[in-house]
C-alpha cells in the first residue's frame, strides 16, 4: 500500500484538454495526487482530526468559509457575505474589510454565464476563473453571456436573471449523471430579452460599455466518471474519519466512490492521509 503523509486538503485542481476532458489533482500540502489514473481503484482517505486555518495556520476545531478559523473568517474580505451575494457589495460605503483586496479582486472584469449543472443555471466569476469555475460546479455545458467591469455589476445582472432561472446547483442531481444538452445560446437570447428593462436600469448609472453582451460558442465539458450513483449518500470527515472505496468518478469538487461521495472543497484545511 502506498501512503501519503497527512497534509491539509485544498480544493481539487483541474485542467481541460483540447477534447474538453477534465483531468483532476488532489492537493495535499506540498503534494499533489493525480486522480484520473486512480479511477476504478481502491482509495482511502483518513482524517487525522487536525484542522489548520489556511490563512494564519493556527489550529481550529472547526473550519469556517472553507478552511478558515473563526477570527480569520470574520476579518477577511474573501469570507464576507458579499462574496456569496455580490449585489450586496459595500465597498462604496467605506466598510470593506480589506479595501486593497477588494480593489484587486472585486473591481476586475467578471463574467455572467449560463451553465448546465443540475439543469440550467446562471452564475458569475472573475475573468481569470474560466473554465475552472464551470468545472468546480460540475457543468457539462457553459456559455459566458456578459462581461462586466466589477463584481457588484455581475451580481446585479445575476439577480435579474435569477428571477427566471436557478442560481444554485442541486448537487445531488448533478452527481446522478449528465443532463440532456441545452441550447444555451437560445436560452440566453430569451432571458436577455426578459431582463432588457432591468439591464437598462442597471446600465443607467454606469459608464458606457460597462456591461458587454458576448457572442461566444458554448463549451462542452466531459468529466472522468466510470459510473454515476443511483442514490447519493455523502461522507463527512467530522462523522466518518475514514473514507474508502473504489473511485468511480470525479465531478465538480466531488469524489464519487462506490460507497458514497465526498465534497473535497468542504473539507479544506483538514489534515488527511491518502492510501492507495
Amino acid at each position: 500500500m502506498q501512503e501519503f503523509i497527512s497534509a491539509p486538503l485544498r480544493k481539487m485542481t483541474a485542467q481541460l484538454d483540447d477534447n474538453s476532458n477534465v483531468s483532476y489533482q488532489l492537493p495535499m500540502g506540498e503534494q499533489s495526487l493525480a486522480l484520473n489514473p486512480l479511477l476504478g481503484k481502491k482509495l482511502t482517505l483518513v482524517y487525522s482530526g487536525h484542522i489548520a486555518c489556511q490563512n494564519c495556520g493556527k489550529k481550529t476545531k472547526k473550519s469556517y468559509s472553507q478552511g478558515h478559523c473563526f477570527p480569520c473568517m470574520q476579518k477577511l474580505a474573501q469570507c464576507d457575505m458579499c462574496i456569496m451575494k455580490p449585489e450586496t457589495c459595500h465597498f462604496h460605503l467605506g466598510t470593506c474589510r480589506e479595501p486593497e483586496w477588494g480593489e484587486q479582486n472585486c473591481f476586475a472584469p467578471h463574467y455572467v454565464y449560463l451553465a448546465n449543472t443540475s439543469g440550467l443555471k446562471v452564475g458569475i466569476t472573475r475573468h481569470t476563473q474560466l473554465p475552472t469555475r464551470w468545472i468546480d460546479q460540475g457543468a457539462t455545458q457553459a456559455l459566458p453571456i456578459f462581461k462586466v467591469q466589477s463584481r457588484i455589476q455581475s451580481g446585479l445582472v445575476e439577480v435579474a436573471l435569477a428571477q427566471f432561472i436557478n442560481d444554485k446547483t442541486n448537487w445531488r442531481a448533478m452527481l446522478k449523471g449528465n443532463n440532456e444538452p441545452i441550447n444555451l445560446a437560445a436560452q440566453a437570447s430569451d432571458l436577455i430579452e426578459k431582463i432588457a428593462d432591468k439591464l437598462a436600469e442597471i446600465s443607467a448609472d454606469l459608464p458606457a460599455g460597462s456591461i458587454e453582451r458576448l457572442d461566444e460558442p458554448s463549451l462542452d465539458i466531459n468529466f472522468p466518471v466510470l459510473e454515476y450513483p443511483t442514490k447519493v449518500s455523502s461522507f463527512n470527515f467530522d462523522k466518518t474519519p475514514t473514507v474508502e472505496g473504489t473511485l468511480l468518478g470525479i465531478k465538480g469538487q466531488y469524489l464519487i466512490f462506490d460507497t458514497g461521495v465526498i465534497n473535497i472543497r468542504k473539507f479544506t484545511s483538514y489534515f488527511v492521509q491518502a492510501q492507495l
